[in-house]
């Protein structure tokens, strides 16, 4: 992760990169992938691609990138990309 942060020019910054290995964050949050179309491909359950803003550890906002024909959200993330995510807070 401290790669990740590293190439996005973070590392340091109030932005914290996480694991999430076992996928217990992922189901907690309600935000398992486990469409069978994204799972013929990739095998194993993944998490949705999202994007939340906590502040205080209470989430205030939250953006999911899917769609009924794009589960996985590949054809237009941008819901949950940055943009998105700033004008909605």
């Amino acid at each position: 992760m401290e790669a990740w942060a590293t190439n996005q020019g973070v590392a340091g910054s109030m932005i914290t990169f996480l694991a999430d290995t076992r996928g217990e964050f992922t189901k907690a949050m309600d935000m398992v992938l486990d469409h069978p179309g994204p799972m013929e491909v990739l095998g194993n359950k993944r998490s949705k691609r999202y994007a939340f803003y906590a502040d205080d550890g209470v989430i205030k906002h939250i953006a999911v990138s899917e769609g009924p024909d794009d589960p996985a959200g590949d054809a237009d993330p941008s819901a949950s990309c940055v943009d998105a995510m700033l004008e909605a807070i």
